[in-house]
């Protein structure tokens, strides 16, 4: 196992009372051991004890090729694995679970008197994950600058007369090409009025002179998610849209100033939302401004209005303003990672947010 991530998470597990926990969620347990371990339906869990009395139950299915630092308990098809569980564990002491441990094995382990109580621990490594290391920061950095390659190479994509259906495969392709494990999540590529629904789910649809196109990619390298969002348009831009347009892209450069250390997450939303509303479009900006982001392209922290917590150094997270406008078929938002450094954030992406207009062929 990672042996200054483990000390993490032991370290603030005494800190909070929580003398032992079992983590379950295959990405934390790959962060701790650097091997991925898919279970279906079947129970994984790393069992972790301030005394070091660890533990990883895992079924034979499984077999495992090299030494995961951490002692292996095995179990099969026929077996109760979550007495085998029990087990390992100390019954009298407070115990923390992860919080997408399924309930079949959470209210058996309670039967089965597996602790003095339980309480959900997965904060403790969703807080050790949220800080990158210098390797995890190396390697976000890659995954964005891929990132950036593959926008460009997208881009002109919009003016080829494909649907959204079609651009989509394309993006797919494009990443596989790059060198990466494939895509962090489904692409949203949406056209004209799509583009005016956040979280459009593609369709057939194909790009007509004037539409906004939102493109929001986001790749797997080495495991590392990137994620970026530009809006461009096909063959010219109204005023309205170009209007909208630079109300996006200044209210992205205020959420990405104020992302320094000491602010709040909080500060950030409002950075950028407090001039959207001042523009006289509030309403139109109808999700947070951003989200943590490492192994998932989603982590834990998000940037929101009512995150109040405090910005620290190593943190990785999106700065994303949006504007939708379904009635007038306009949406715009404009997306880059941020990494926290010392005195205020590197920005990960590097690809242009000048307004671009693609020329139709």
């Amino acid at each position: 196992m990672n042996k200054g991530r483990i000390e993490k998470i032991l370290k603030s597990m005494e800190e909070n009372n929580i003398p032992q926990m079992i983590i379950s969620d295959p990405v934390a347990i790959f962060y701790l051991t650097g091997k991925w371990i898919h279970p279906g339906e079947r129970m994984l869990a790393l069992y972790l004890n301030v005394n070091c009395n660890h533990r990883m139950i895992i079924n034979k299915l499984f077999p495992q090729e090299r030494d995961l630092g951490v002692e292996l308990v095995w179990y099969d098809d026929v077996e109760d694995a979550v007495e085998i569980l029990s087990r390992c564990v100390d019954r009298d002491a407070v115990m923390g679970v992860d919080k997408n441990w399924p309930a079949r094995f959470l209210l058996r382990l309670q039967e089965l008197g597996g602790g003095s109580s339980f309480v959900n621990a997965s904060w403790i490594v969703d807080q050790v994950r949220m800080i990158k290391d210098e390797e995890e920061k190396q390697l976000m950095r890659i995954s964005s600058r891929i990132n950036d390659s593959v926008m460009e190479k997208v881009i002109p994509l919009v003016a080829k007369g494909l649907s959204e259906m079609e651009l989509d495969h394309r993006v797919r392709e494009i990443y596989k090409e790059a060198g990466c494990e494939g895509v962090s999540f489904d692409p949203i590529t949406a056209y004209g009025k799509n583009g005016a629904d956040p979280h459009h789910a593609t369709d057939d649809t194909k790009g007509k002179r004037g539409d906004c196109v939102v493109i929001d990619i986001g790749g797997f390298k080495d495991n590392y998610a990137s994620d970026m969002t530009r809006t461009v348009f096909i063959g010219e831009v109204s005023d309205r849209a170009r209007e909208i347009y630079n109300i996006v892209l200044e209210a992205n450069l205020r959420g990405i100033a104020a992302a320094k250390p000491g602010n709040r997450m909080c500060d950030v939303d409002l950075a950028a939302r407090n001039y959207i509303e001042e523009k006289g479009y509030g309403q139109y900006f109808t999700h947070r401004t951003g989200h943590s982001i490492g192994l998932e392209d989603h982590e834990f922290g998000d940037v929101s209005s009512v995150n109040t917590d405090i910005i620290r150094p190593g943190q990785c997270f999106s700065v994303e303003p949006g504007i939708y406008l379904p009635d007038e078929g306009i949406g715009v938002r404009i997306e880059d990672l941020v990494l926290i450094t010392e005195d205020g954030c590197e920005v990960l992406n590097r690809f242009t947010k000048d307004l671009i207009v693609v020329p139709e062929e």
